[in-house]
């Protein structure tokens, strides 16, 4: 039996993406069990801490600037993955012959392009949908905030920050996926590699190892140490 360049998709493509999604198995169930294992956790702590110092401020200008420049942010990135979404489509539609070149070793026939491209696409809507999600969590955390002689408790306010945080980082990973599937137009072999390197690079980033801080009130008038 011939071995055909068309048989590395076949391997390679699927160890990568299983090797990518494992990872992210794996930390998810970090994030769920052991939280302060990763940076998630690491972050969440220190937004809980501002959510109780915002709910107890009067001037909550500062805090509706920092809500404003998050909801911006992921407006941003929703309406990136929604232009390159669109491109994409516009890509499918006019039937580029650009990653068919002889040049790419690995399977270049219409159907798997069609896979190729429907892949990547479903990446983008994916983040653009998060990032959306994301936008909507922190403007009803703004709205929340902006209420003025409210006795609404900590949880309401910490619940949309934290899980617009959360849909924050399914975005990116949604783009992450995407850049991994990016590479896929350039062969099995460019995309597998781009997975092993992404699966370390995240599990360095993902990885906390600084203890939490425990964010307590100081008596009034003690200075903070080392400030």
């Amino acid at each position: 039996m011939v071995f055909q360049k068309e048989y590395l998709d076949l391997v390679l493509v699927p160890t990568g993406l299983i090797l990518m999604f494992s990872y992210h198995l794996y930390l998810l169930y970090r994030y769920l069990c052991l939280p302060h294992t990763t940076v998630f956790g690491f972050e969440n702590n220190d937004k809980r801490a501002w959510v109780e110092k915002v709910v107890q401020m009067e001037n909550k200008d500062n805090a509706l600037t920092v809500l404003g420049s998050n909801t911006s942010a992921a407006t941003f990135l929703a309406s990136v993955s929604l232009t390159l979404s669109s491109l994409i489509g516009a890509w499918i539609a006019n039937n580029s012959n650009i990653f068919r070149s002889s040049i790419i070793y690995g399977d270049t026939r219409p159907s798997t392009m069609s896979i190729k491209f429907i892949s990547l696409l479903i990446c983008f809507i994916l983040a653009f949908s998060c990032f959306v999600q994301s936008a909507r969590c922190f403007i009803h955390a703004n709205y929340l905030v902006s209420i003025s002689d409210s006795n609404i408790p900590i949880n309401y306010v910490e619940l949309p920050v934290i899980r617009g945080g959360e849909f924050w980082s399914l975005g990116l990973r949604a783009l992450y996926f995407a850049i991994d599937l990016l590479l896929w137009f350039f062969g099995p072999i460019p995309m597998f590699a781009t997975s092993v390197a992404m699966v370390v690079l995240l599990y360095y980033l993902d990885t906390n190892t600084t203890p939490l801080h425990n964010h307590r009130r100081l008596p009034a008038g003690k200075p903070a140490v080392g400030l």
